[in-house]
């Protein structure tokens, strides 16, 4: 699935004895794949904060003369796909919140999900506090709020507050002069784990951040948690609202790197049983599996496993071509699928296909990749797609808020298939991905397939990318 694009991938690090700045580049580095459109450091050194931010990839946002600048004992980091806001550098992140602050009291501040609530806490810091927000992020409201509140408390305090009144799915990061905090929300809806690093401590959005920098894994951020890592180690408070767990299962087929763990266990291996669970429920006599790169390789080796049918590369990714979805607009996706893809002829000519995907969203990009294989001389193309039909759509930071863009919304599944031109299409049920966790269905947000959100979004609204306005003027000093 080339289709769908979560919000962002968050780091933090305290290491008064390491070069933090370069330790935060390789984790995000290493999450480059949650965010594409821009990147950005914030280090603390005594009191000040210092940011370094731009639009563009990881490697292409920072070199040795940006990191030699970003000195301190912690940092805090940002990988940004938009979803609400748009793609301008005032929306990058991390933001940092200087204005009416004594000294030791500024914050930076960056964040993965989407707020449900936002206008309504835009209008609160209009009318209670006199503050207009200055760009068009969600992520600015809660550190509007969070400055308030650190003016005339602790930082844990101005947390557990935030925590409180946001709505919606968060996992932020946030840096001050003494310490790096950590909040996932009381659903738990986006991913945020811990590490011990030698004479420190990190967090961020998945674990593939780790190893990078010889940081071992220690536990999730639990739903509703705030985390303190300062020279005292591992501090922890809980929010006090209880909400039962509802963790974005996209984390699971989708987003996650295969290497991560969710819940302690590896994600390939949950994807691989995906795979096999697809077999038993649409078996089919074929020459080969065709795993599209790259995520949907782990799901055609557990469909080989289980079937006995060879799996083989029979689509060549180009590796220099960026995703097909950075772009925000559907026009530029499209024409970026050929350039992304090339079948491999010799190999796929005359052959029966398994085509397994992770997903499919709105189709652009799935219709295109059978049609290059039938062109280079596929026999027949069985498609398996290893989650469910996605019919409705999502509030909580992934970009497909607008259930006429669903394929799955207006089609039926025979209908799909015809659409996309396929010899047969069946998608992994609900309980087969569910049984592939190894975890209680209860624990997940399945809203994009049964439409039943644990978070109620405002009635009537498209929780889109523009949610406030048409522009952004530049951001909090």
């Amino acid at each position: 699935m080339h289709e769908a694009r979560e919000k962002c991938g968050v780091f933090g690090i305290y290491a008064p004895e390491r070069d933090v700045s370069r330790a935060t580049y390789f984790g995000l580095f290493a999450l480059q794949h949650r965010g594409q459109e821009s990147s950005g450091i914030a280090v603390v050194n005594g009191e000040h904060i210092t940011c370094h931010k731009e639009m563009g990839l990881v490697n292409q946002v920072y070199n040795e003369d940006v990191l030699d600048l970003l000195k301190g004992k912690a940092a805090i980091g940002h990988n940004r796909y938009s979803t609400t806001g748009g793609s301008v550098k005032c929306n990058a992140q991390p933001l940092v919140f200087k204005k009416h602050f004594q000294r030791n009291r500024a914050l930076a501040l960056a964040h993965n999900g989407n707020l449900v609530n936002a206008r309504e806490l835009a209008q609160l810091l209009d009318e209670q506090y006199g503050i207009t927000p200055e760009t068009t992020s969600d992520t600015e409201m809660m550190g509007l709020l969070l400055q308030e509140f650190y003016k005339h408390g602790t930082m844990e305090d101005a947390l557990l507050k935030v925590g409180e009144m946001a709505r919606g799915a968060f996992s932020l990061v946030v840096l001050t002069s003494h310490a790096v905090y950590a909040m996932r929300d009381p659903w738990g809806v986006r991913p945020l784990c811990l590490g011990k690093i030698d004479k420190g401590f990190v967090v961020a959005s998945e674990s593939c951040a780790f190893p990078l920098i010889d940081a071992e894994y220690v536990r999730e951020v639990e739903p509703g948690e705030v985390v303190r890592l300062d020279a005292n180690g591992i501090t922890s408070w809980e929010i006090a609202r209880k909400e039962p767990r509802k963790e974005c299962i996209f984390e699971y087929f989708y987003f996650a790197r295969p290497d991560s763990l969710l819940r302690g266990r590896e994600v390939y291996k949950m994807r691989f049983r995906m795979g096999k669970n697809l077999f038993e429920e649409a078996p089919v006599e074929a020459d080969m599996v065709i795993g599209v790169p790259e995520s949907g390789r782990p799901a055609a080796e557990g469909f080989s496993a289980a079937s006995g049918i060879p799996v083989r590369e029979g689509l060549v990714k180009n590796r220099y071509v960026a995703r097909t979805f950075i772009q925000p607009m559907q026009s530029m996706r499209d024409s970026g699928v050929r350039m992304k893809y090339s079948p491999l002829g010799q190999t796929v000519k005359g052959k029966r296909i398994v085509l397994i995907d992770d997903s499919i969203v709105r189709g652009s990009t799935t219709r295109k990749i059978p049609q290059m294989l039938y062109e280079a001389g596929a026999k027949e193309i069985h498609m398996r797609i290893s989650s469910p039909p996605i019919k409705f759509p999502d509030y909580y930071g992934i970009d497909f808020g607008d259930p006429g863009e669903l394929i799955a919304n207006k089609l039926s599944v025979e209908q799909i298939r015809e659409k996309i031109g396929v010899d047969s299409l069946h998608y992994l049920s609900i309980e087969g991905l569910v049984r592939a966790t190894g975890l209680p269905r209860e624990d997940f947000n399945l809203a994009y397939f049964n439409g039943e959100y644990p978070i109620e979004p405002p009635s009537g609204a498209r929780l889109g990318k523009y949610i406030f306005e048409e522009a952004a003027v530049k951001q909090p000093e």
